[in-house]
């Protein structure tokens, strides 16, 4: 039976008094103590765990300036604070054993639009993306770029001066902040354009703004001899381009940008904006080698492009094993005979159109004479003018971040020593001898960046639950330092310091670290804003975060081997944050768009379920033997017993089991993850592996018996449909349901029933279409029933056989089989594996005579290869289930092509789980209803909230509400419900219950269309 777990690291009872008087002091935002919320922000997207004390999410700069002010009473000295974004930072940058401030939940709002002069409003805590998306109808984006767009937050981008593709053009983001709202340690505040007039004397803002301008005038000649002239060159506080030398001005905004929340909180910020470029093209030049790509970027930056981006083979053989590949397939084709080993691509864009036409022809001319010639290591190039397109190949570039994590065995590329910036000149023959550095210690590594500025990402592969190569990590840092200082470059060229800011003092050298150190002491005298990060304060005996603090794999290594193994699709989440994705049309992850809580996050759910396995392992519990126990052996008496007092002492006895519990619940189970994740963190798999031993020691809800055994019920209750409907349908049957058992908005039998609908379809007997001809067996299908379609949309069924019918082929339905899907995401896995077991041994058998297996309900059949595979193993047979789309498009050279004479199109809102599992599932079925005269829009669309059971929960009804109203809601109501087609049940089930409308699936609609 699984133990009962402990929190870690108590939180220390001083800041849970300050936590407290802040709440009594009016703090309007979300407090958080609790261990799972820590956990949850205890990790970035680097190799280092730090666990805060608490997290806190304030809803304005009023809360913000309230904790700084409660801060400065002398009990509180020793509370500390650092800012939190999207935790997208590669460095550590916002890890503290501090209070987390983050202000990505609630301070997100856009706050001013000037369209005439190009500026806006924001608060700091909203997406890059989705300002984007505020800004795009004025004509206008925020320009400065990076991989993580559609999750950093612009206060993120501002503490780390964020800047990425195209920064050759459009700068970095210091160069696009007009002013900011920065709030002080001591509750201070100032707006740094000092448009709301100069700090007043005795504040913190007021030593602030009077030291760091004394710095910057009387240490100038040092200042302007120390920071190189590099387009990436980020100091951390920017004494250099704070004072502007043409009018003699003091500007502490640029201070304030990069300084990584060491010096105060930024609220609200005023940027301006760049016009959308009128006209853009992008060159994919391809090569035979690496460095072939490094030496020739020099060519495209002389060519007046707006960005170079490259990236090496490692990259784009892992972009080619991920769903990404099939947006971008046919615009980096392969070069017949040869291999590419790189690629740049050179984007141009301006107002002119003509004039970057005249750009990208000169550029391929030249090109084509490379070519001719074998020059340069060019195999080939395509251009792509569609703006789409370059989306989309954009998009697969900044997913390398993640897919460099998926590469395979335990040593994953790394980020530590990744974002070093040298002269752009300097870059080949620095990347040559970083690469001999990593090939003498015989490791692997990818490389991609921004070859333009001088900046290549490079991620060495290391096992950092082995302490071996974690001190390998540490001397490769050591010597990178070494490396570019010698090209005239500098360690932290991008993504900010971090962990890395002990090569400070070595780098500015003592005098002017010391200025650096009186800044610091100026904006933060106690040194509690983000403590250890940049500098310390003058006259501070604290020391600065090394390189060689506590990481993550430090825990991870102490989760037994096997264990790990076992759990790799939680082991290995890197902490890249795709599933903080902004977009609400983005399939993953539905929960966390909702609820803004990260530990409601495919990431979060990793976190937690690898700080369950750890404390597993070190109370010696066997996790393997755990669950081998578990599905083997039957409930006892005593067990059951047991149970039931566990549960009734679960209000009075703390459990960490069950914060991993809270997070897990909130999971849809819809699968996106394990496909959109660049990692393929599958959380409902490592879901039902947890629920299926937490409730070895707890008692189950009666709702997750219901579901278990819904498909057990079915065929019974759908002998006397007009019975059951007619109870369902009471309101005292429907309040007892909900109160007693959890669920809500109970389907309605199909009636007429399946059965009845279908009375004239030849009878399955395995014997007799066994003994068909190999012809005729082509002419049949055999239908597999899947529980939901079959007894609450039984229509849908009749249609698919009314529609082979048409199409001239016999249909014939198989018997109901258990398909157990529902036992699996409850976490019952041993029924499921002993239903799985069943089905795919009957499945097999009817498979052997050589009819085609067809589905309609695309999560129902990706059942029997995902979860099916995963129970069984070897054992599941090789049998094949398809939908409707798959058995349908490979057909259509069979039948007649039709003209389009419909004016009127259809709107396909596919299952997030058929989208994700099966990228070509919508340009397939697009296919097939061209082919048959009639055209299918497909609907960007997330997940519709309803995903199985989830949305009839009580507790999951608000929730599943929320999520339908994220896209559904929106672009349903936009389009004619009529032509809208919707592939699953689930999805369709929640559209009814919401719009009161009864929508079709594809292949209805195409049967109306015969």
């Amino acid at each position: 039976m699984l133990p009962r777990l402990h929190s870690q690291s108590d939180v220390d009872p001083i800041v849970l008094t300050f936590l407290k008087e802040l709440k009594n002091a009016g703090f309007s935002g979300d407090i958080e103590s609790q261990y799972s919320s820590r956990l949850a922000v205890a990790t970035d997207n680097s190799v280092y765990q730090q666990l805060p004390q608490a997290v806190v999410h304030p809803k304005s700069t009023r809360d913000v300036a309230l904790i700084g002010k409660l801060s400065t009473q002398s009990d509180y000295e020793r509370v500390t604070f650092s800012a939190r974004g999207g935790g997208t930072g590669t460095n550590g940058q916002s890890l503290t054993k501090g209070i987390v401030v983050d202000l990505s939940r609630h301070m997100n709002k856009v706050l001013e639009i000037n369209q005439e002069q190009g500026w806006v409003r924001v608060q700091t805590g909203i997406i890059k993306d989705q300002l984007n998306d505020a800004v795009r109808p004025f004509g206008y984006f925020f320009s400065p770029d990076l991989s993580t767009s559609n999750r950093a937050t612009l206060g993120g981008m501002i503490n780390t001066d964020a800047s990425g593709q195209g920064s050759l053009k459009y700068g970095k983001t210091s160069d696009h902040v007009l002013s900011l709202q920065a709030v002080f340690a001591d509750g201070s505040c100032l707006e740094s354009d000092l448009s709301q007039g100069m700090p007043t004397e005795g504040e913190y803002a007021f030593d602030a703004y009077h030291t760091t301008e004394q710095v910057c005038r009387e240490k100038r000649a040092q200042i302007e001899q120390k920071f190189p002239p590099l387009n990436r060159f980020l100091t951390g506080y920017d004494l250099k381009n704070a004072l502007d030398r043409e009018n003699d001005r003091f500007d502490l905004t640029r201070v304030l940008c990069g300084a990584e929340g060491s010096l105060a909180f930024i609220t609200e910020a005023t940027l301006n904006l760049t016009p959308i470029p009128k006209a853009r093209t992008l060159v994919n030049i391809k090569y035979n080698s690496f460095d072939s790509a490094l030496r020739n970027a020099p060519l495209m930056v002389e060519a007046q492009a707006l960005s170079v981006e490259t990236i090496d083979s490692k990259v784009l053989n892992l972009a080619k094993q991920d769903i990404v590949w099939y947006t971008v397939s046919d615009l980096l084709t392969d070069v017949p005979g040869k291999e590419m080993q790189g690629i740049n691509m050179v984007e141009f864009a301006g107002q002119d159109e003509q004039e970057v036409n005249q750009q990208v022809s000169d550029l391929c001319q030249r090109l084509d004479v490379m070519l001719a010639d074998n020059q340069a290591g060019i195999i080939g190039y395509q251009v792509c003018s569609e703006l789409a397109s370059i989306g989309r190949i954009y998009n697969m570039r900044k997913k390398a971040v993640g897919l460099l994590g998926a590469a395979k065995g335990r040593a994953k590329p790394v980020a530590f020593a990744e974002d070093t910036c040298v002269p752009p000149e300097n870059l080949a023959d620095f990347i040559a001898e970083f690469r001999q550095l990593l090939d003498e210690k015989s490791l692997n590594y990818g490389m991609f960046g921004h070859v333009d500025a001088g900046v290549v990402h490079v991620r060495p592969a290391l096992d950092l639950c082995d302490p071996q190569q974690e001190a390998l990590m540490h001397q490769i840092s050591d010597e990178v330092v070494k490396l570019v200082a010698k090209y005239g470059g500098l360690m932290w060229g991008e993504h900010g310091k971090g962990y890395r800011s002990e090569y400070g003092p070595a780098f500015f050298g003592q005098e002017l670290f010391t200025e650096l150190r009186r800044v610091k002491a100026a904006f933060d005298p106690h040194n509690k804003m983000n403590p250890g990060k940049i500098c310390t304060p003058l006259d501070s005996n604290e020391d600065l975060v090394k390189v060689t603090d506590t990481k993550r794999g430090y825990f991870d290594r102490q989760i037994d081997v096997e264990v790990r193994d076992s759990f790799k699709q939680a082991m290995e989440c890197n902490g890249n944050g795709l599933c903080f994705n902004y977009d609400t049309s983005s399939p993953m992850c539905p929960s966390m768009k909702v609820t803004a809580d990260r530990r409601h996050s495919p990431k979060g759910r990793a976190g937690l379920v690898r700080e369950w396995l750890r404390q597993l392992t070190e109370q010696g519990i066997d996790v393997l033997d755990l669950e081998k126990q578990a599905l083997e052996n039957s409930s006892s008496i005593k067990t059951m017993i047991d149970r039931v007092r566990n549960t009734i002492k679960k209000r009075h006895e703390y459990d960490f089991s069950h914060e991993v519990y809270e997070a897990m619940n909130g999971c849809l189970a819809c699968k996106a993850c394990a496909s959109q994740c660049p990692i393929k963190v599958d959380v409902p798999s490592f879901r039902s592996r947890f629920l299926n031993l937490y409730y070895s020691r707890y008692q189950r809800p009666v709702k997750d018996y219901l579901v278990a055994n819904i498909e057990t019920m079915l065929p019974v209750l759908a002998k006397a449909p007009k019975l059951v409907n007619g109870a369902l349908k009471q309101q005292w049957v429907q309040d007892l349901t909900a109160k007693t058992v959890g669920y809500v908005d109970s389907p309605l039998l199909s009636i007429p029933t399946l059965k009845q609908q279908v009375s004239g379809l030849k009878t399955f007997d395995l014997q007799q279409l066994a003994a068909l001809s190999k012809q005729d067996k082509a002419n049949h299908v055999v239908i597999v029933q899947d529980p939901f379609t079959s007894y609450y949309d039984a229509q849908v069924v009749a249609d698919f056989a009314a529609l082979l019918t048409k199409l001239g082929t016999t249909p014939v339905l198989l018997p109901f089989k258990p398909n157990g899907k529902a036992q699996h995401i409850k976490g019952f896995l041993q029924q499921f594996a002993s239903s799985a077991a069943n089905t795919a041994a009957f499945l097999q058998q009817v498979a052997d005579i050589g009819i085609p297996l067809v589905g309609v309900d695309p999560a129902l059949v990706l059942c029997y290869r995902d979860e099916y595979q995963e129970v069984l193993g070897d054992k599941r047979g090789d049998f094949q289930v398809l939908t409707v789309h798959e058995w349908l498009e490979p057909k259509l050279h069979e039948y007649e092509v039709r003209e389009c004479t419909d004016e009127q199109p259809w709107y396909l809102f596919a299952h997030c789980t058929e989208k994700t599992k099966m990228p070509n599932a919508e340009k397939e079925w697009g296919s097939i209803f061209t082919h048959f005269g009639a055209r299918l829009n497909t609907v960007a669309v997330g997940c519709c909230g309803m995903a199985g059971t989830f949305g009839h929960e009580v507790d999951k009804l608000q929730m599943s509400k929320d999520i339908y109203g994220l896209s559904w809601k929106p672009k349903l109501e936009a389009l004619d419900k009529e032509r809208c087609l919707i592939t699953g049940y689930s999805c369709r089930s929640q559209v009814k219950r919401f719009e009161e409308v009864k929508t079709k699936h594809p292949l209805q609609a195409l049967l109306q269309i015969l």
